[in-house]
């Protein structure tokens, strides 16, 4: 049975309780970090660690727990060699519903649970990944990593049942992001381009790094919003996240990028990134 974290207790996953006025329950405060896990450690924490802080602001929840400490631990007692590892804080449990929490603050509801899954070998960095396109009619404020994630549910769930694997957004006309995870394209003249961090898109942690990648592969790199227009005219298009790292896009609403299948630049680029979790 899975060990996760509560509150400070390492418990069986079925003895682990919240309660029912917990914030994040009635009100979606709360907010969260997914760390890919290779070779028996979490990476890239220094970056998940500096957006925790600007996310936990941004919901007004407090918390100084040392998450690393706590993560390794749960790494160790779960025996996990390869997949992700979570956490989330909450604005914590206060005795009765109320939109205004008490003052001082009730304590914030932390938790943490690791997941096994095969990120080198997924099936999807071979076949690449079949998307549609949906109207972003998500919060505003999408730079904070929040459980306010009703929306994406949503679209994936429309896309499943479209026999699309997955959603990009469209808002006024541009790309901002697939449903839980940035997204990029090699344009026409092999330039990666992908959508400024800012309000409308994540600043994900898997994106600095790819980012940081193509300029050393020698790419040139523009962060700006692109047309789906130029989706539809680009030679490659992927995505990037902690929980899947760089995995190609082949098709939007049934229409072919580039050559239908899986781009070179793309390939490189994934290669490159797992070598760079393996030795941080």
């Amino acid at each position: 049975m899975r060990t996760v974290w509560l509150n400070g207790e390492f418990l069986p996953e079925t003895e682990a309780k919240v309660s029912i006025f917990d914030r994040a329950l009635l009100f979606g405060q709360g907010v969260y970090e997914v760390s890919p896990v290779l070779d028996g450690h979490f990476c890239n924490w220094a970056h998940h660690a500096a957006r925790l802080e600007r996310s936990k602001a941004a919901a007004r929840i407090a918390d100084d727990t040392d998450w690393p400490a706590v993560l390794s631990e749960l790494i160790t007692r779960n025996d996990l060699v390869e997949g992700r590892v979570y956490l989330q804080i909450t604005g914590g449990a206060p005795a009765d519903r109320d939109f205004l929490s008490p003052v001082p603050p009730p304590p914030p509801t932390r938790l943490a649970f690791t997941q096994a899954a095969s990120l080198i070998a997924n099936p999807a960095a071979q076949t690449g990944l079949k998307v549609m396109l949906a109207p972003d009619g998500r919060w505003a404020l999408r730079s904070a990593k929040t459980t306010q994630l009703l929306y994406s549910v949503i679209a994936k769930e429309t896309a499943r049942e479209a026999g699309y694997d997955d959603a990009w957004f469209v808002e006024d006309g541009v790309i901002t992001e697939q449903t839980s995870a940035n997204a990029h394209i090699i344009d026409s003249r092999g330039v990666l381009v992908s959508h400024p961090v800012d309000h409308a898109v994540l600043p994900g942690v898997t994106r600095i790094n790819v980012i940081a990648i193509a300029r050393a592969m020698g790419l040139t790199v523009e962060e700006r919003p692109f047309t789906t227009d130029e989706l539809f005219a680009a030679r490659e298009a992927f995505v990037s996240a902690a929980g899947s790292l760089v995995l190609p896009v082949t098709s939007v609403d049934a229409k072919p990028i580039g050559n239908g299948g899986p781009g070179v630049i793309t390939a490189e680029i994934r290669a490159r990134y797992i070598t760079l979790l393996r030795g941080d």
